[in-house]
């Protein structure tokens, strides 16, 4: 009777012919390398020093580095709900400067100073483009609020007719208010995020970073 081969056999055969890209090993270990630098500086950037971090990589080996630390501090850069989103952002702005600055002049996988210039000028754009947007949708949400109180209160009067005790009714729990709020703010919001998408490959380009 023919012999039963194991699973691990029968794995082993399928691969003994695969060669093991150690180049691309070695870049996934740079990358990852990159992003527990930057996690480590959103954490306590004053505890880490980011430039210091990817300066000590080779110049071959920086830009592998560099895509890693892109990618933590790239996920920052959202739309903002709230005032208290921006302090996140900003420590993810002073990585991407420390990014550039680590990089080193002349060297392999440098960004150069005009780079640097233009990442440092479009965290700023960033900035005021954030404080834009939560001034914007606080303006449409009062206004959306002051176009549906008619339409509210008298549903607040029918209900407690009905009740017999006043009713008052959270706006976003009553599902034609949610329904107007959603479709109204969701495409400001969807103009805006298209914009943040835009500005996040621009960055990336600048980085000298490839998209994945």
């Amino acid at each position: 009777m023919a012999m039963i081969k194991s699973a691990l056999e029968l794995a082993l055969e399928k691969t003994k012919d695969l060669e093991v890209d150690e180049a691309a090993l070695e870049t996934a270990r740079l990358r990852q390398e990159g992003k527990k630098a930057a996690g480590r500086f959103l954490d306590s950037p004053e505890d880490n020093d980011l430039a210091a971090a990817l300066a000590a990589f080779k110049g071959d080996q920086r830009t592998a580095v560099r895509e890693g630390m892109y990618e933590v501090l790239a996920a920052q850069i959202q739309l903002p709900t709230t005032d208290a989103s921006f302090p996140k952002f900003d420590i993810a702005a002073k990585g991407f400067t420390a990014i550039a600055a680590g990089a080193g002049a002349g060297k392999p996988g440098a960004l150069g100073g005009s780079g640097e210039k233009k990442i440092q000028a479009m965290l700023q754009q960033l900035s005021t483009f954030f404080h834009q947007y939560l001034d914007e949708m606080k303006n449409v949400e009062q206004v959306i609020r002051k176009q549906w109180a008619p339409k509210l209160r008298e549903k607040e009067r029918e209900m407690s007719a009905r009740m017999g005790q006043d009713v008052r009714i959270d706006p976003m729990m009553d599902p034609e208010f949610s329904a107007f709020y959603k479709q109204n703010v969701g495409g400001m919001r969807q103009q805006y995020q298209a914009a943040v998408e835009k500005a996040k490959d621009d960055l990336r380009s600048l980085m000298g970073v490839a998209e994945r």
